[in-house]
């Protein structure tokens, strides 16, 4: 990863699409525009789309990030389409594994699987699964999960799902393996795991204050993991996701979200088990102050990047919580905004842009004196020939 003035270069960035629908809309429009929002991100550049699965509470509408994802595979070029997160505990991991090696092949490598125990309490209920036990089921089947998408044969019981001699049919389209990583809030588990068998880890709640003052501890945790299990982990693949909305102007941007924020934060106080709605205040000013969303502009994005790799001591990919604040205008604006003029900042990609700007301006002077000098040639020469010519007349 390069760094260039202190900041880190190369960074990746997309979305984390739960995805939050308002109840007053028509959920088949919305999972329209859930698709084209991914692909309006695959012409803008963007490396991610994570997307979600639940099953209950009427906003998050995604059931199944698989199905969705083999539809934008066939809608997009070159994003990358992640499960943000598959529920282990509802699954067992062998289909799990063998739709997701399906995936892999479809997309010619553009699936990465996100894996995390399940976020919705109230899934868990519907389905009869203690909520308790549900992260100890999650590390049960990522241990089958990774050997098996690793080419291996695995045979294991546990009080809920039984494997003999398994082993999946296809082999990996991408090499090494799939890219595969662990969903973490501010519980250590999610790093306990990925440090464990050195998979990516997708810090769901960065920008929360919670989630914000475990950056380091999780990646303490992580290293350790790894270095105990022998595992190779790498910044680079760490994700950490928090929700923006930009605009023109810090005005524009608060004006922009009074369009769905109340709901997304009604929904997070009444429904969703994740500690993200203020209590109190106005909730466009107190996500700002807290730090936990940017409902600015560019320039208080790239604040919020940069303020993110100071506490964490740098990470891979930031990813967009996708919010629907703002109309869907607004929202592919914002999202086109940030392409724009925030990524940049992290990818190196102007520098060379840059350095050609500021050294042509450094000749400018001397470079206009050779100008005058070529133009006052110019008209020298003329002025001799009509001189000439009309001596000879």
């Amino acid at each position: 990863m390069l760094v260039y003035n202190g900041c880190m270069h190369n960074l990746k960035f997309g979305i984390f699409l739960a995805p939050f629908h308002s109840l007053r809309e028509n959920p088949t429009q919305a999972l329209a525009r859930d698709l084209e929002l991914v692909q309006c991100l695959d012409q803008l550049g963007y490396d991610y789309a994570w997307v979600g699965e639940h099953h209950s509470g009427g906003v998050e509408i995604i059931a199944s990030p698989e199905v969705f994802i083999a539809q934008a595979a066939a809608k997009t070029k070159h994003i990358k389409l992640g499960t943000g997160v598959s529920s282990l505990t509802f699954h067992h991991p062998f289909i799990l594994a063998d739709r997701m090696m399906q995936l892999d092949h479809m997309t010619r490598g553009r699936v990465a699987f996100g894996m995390g125990p399940g976020a919705l309490p109230s899934d868990a209920q519907m389905l009869g699964i203690d909520t308790l036990k549900q992260r100890d089921m999650m590390l049960e089947a990522i241990e089958v999960l990774v050997p098996l998408l690793r080419g291996k044969s695995v045979t294991r019981k546990t009080d809920w799902f039984e494997l003999n001699d398994a082993s999946l049919q296809l082999g990996s389209y991408s090499k090494p393996h799939i890219e595969m990583a662990v969903a973490s809030q501010v519980s250590p588990s999610g790093a306990r795991a990925a440090g464990t068998h050195g998979l990516g880890l997708l810090s769901v709640g960065a920008t929360t204050s919670g989630g914000f003052n475990a950056l380091a501890a999780n990646w303490e945790i992580y290293e350790r993991k790894a270095n105990e299990n022998d595992q190779v982990i790498d910044r680079k693949n760490w994700s950490l996701v928090g929700p923006m909305h930009i605009a023109e102007t810090r005005e524009q941007a608060m004006e922009n979200v009074q369009h769905g924020l109340g709901e997304w934060v009604t929904y997070f106080k009444d429904v969703a088990a994740l500690p993200i709605a203020p209590n109190e205040g106005d909730p466009a000013e107190a996500l700002v102050e807290s730090g936990l969303a940017v409902i600015g502009t560019p320039d208080d994005a790239i604040a919020q990047i940069k303020r993110l790799e100071e506490q964490s001591g740098g990470f891979g990919s930031f990813l967009h919580m996708a919010n629907n604040w703002a109309d869907w205008a607004q929202t592919k604006r914002s999202y086109e905004l940030f392409a724009r003029y925030v990524a940049p900042e992290f990818q190196g990609r102007s520098e060379p842009r840059q350095a050609s700007y500021h050294w042509a301006a450094s000749q400018h002077e001397s470079y206009m004196k050779k100008v005058e000098q070529a133009l006052g040639n110019e008209i020298a020469k003329d002025e001799k020939e009509k001189a000439q010519k009309a001596t000879k007349n």
